[in-house]
């Protein structure tokens, strides 16, 4: 886990603004599924609070205290009721059943081991009421991509933001993958013109493979009825950027 990267809640919605689609996409599902929704890895509430706000009784996991401090205050300054919980998506029991369990942004990729994303699809097996489902994204790995990871440190254009109290941010990372373990181990470098690396955090993500991600899901439990290759629902290719999938009890 790369908890020290989710230190600071602020500057990783900064970092990250959008997403609008996905949160279209997981709206829908909610409306569809009905009922109650649990995510995983819930973060600062950027796709649960607009669920919620929908009239969905609904619960986020967050392994990070600082994330869950942010999620409570953007839920309670809309008047939104969630219920935010701090535990760990490897291994959880909540007591309870859901209608929707959702883990959206690569937010899964946080467990590096097999039997880390096993126990965890288990987890969900064991929380999803009669018809329920659990729909995820991942990134569809590419080796092009994975072969540029050097090691050398790079600007990211596309990351810059600006923070309201320090102004420009600029976003530099320098990034290794090991094939083996099938890790990107990345450290992000956070500057402005007055001030370079004010904020440093290292950040580990695993690449799950499209062949894979159907194997992990049924030794936990779970079989794919769907899978997209983007938010617009078009049919999964080898090209495309984006896994999704929906799940159901197998």
């Amino acid at each position: 886990m790369s908890n020290q990267f989710y230190s600071d809640a602020r500057l990783y919605d900064r970092l990250f603004p959008g997403g609008e689609q996905a949160v279209e996409f997981y709206r829908a599902e909610a409306d569809r599924q009905g009922g109650t929704v649990l995510e995983l890895g819930s973060g600062t509430g950027h796709k649960l609070i607009p669920i919620a706000s929908d009239g969905h009784p609904c619960v986020g996991l967050e392994l990070s205290t600082d994330m869950l401090a942010e999620a409570r205050r953007k839920a309670d300054d809309r008047g939104v009721d969630v219920e935010w919980l701090q535990g760990d998506m490897r291994e959880f029991d909540l007591g309870r059943t859901f209608d929707l369990v959702f883990i959206a942004a690569n937010s899964l990729l946080h467990l590096h081991e097999a039997d880390e994303v096993v126990g965890c699809f288990q987890s969900v097996r064991r929380h999803l009421a009669p018809g329920a489902r659990l729909v995820l994204d991942v990134f569809n790995p590419s080796v092009r991509v994975l072969a540029r990871a050097d090691g050398v440190r790079r600007r990211r254009d596309a990351l810059s933001f600006v923070d309201p109290d320090r102004g420009p941010v600029r976003v530099d990372v320098a990034e290794t993958y090991d094939a083996t373990a099938q890790v990107t181990r990345g450290t992000w470098f956070f500057s402005t013109e007055s001030e370079a690396d004010f904020f440093v955090a290292p950040l580990e993500i695993r690449s799950i493979f499209p062949q894979e991600l159907p194997l992990l899901l049924s030794l936990g439990g779970l079989r794919v009825v769907e899978r997209f290759g983007d938010w617009s629902r078009a049919p999964f290719a080898a090209e495309a950027a984006l896994q999704l999938v929906i799940c159901e009890p197998d």
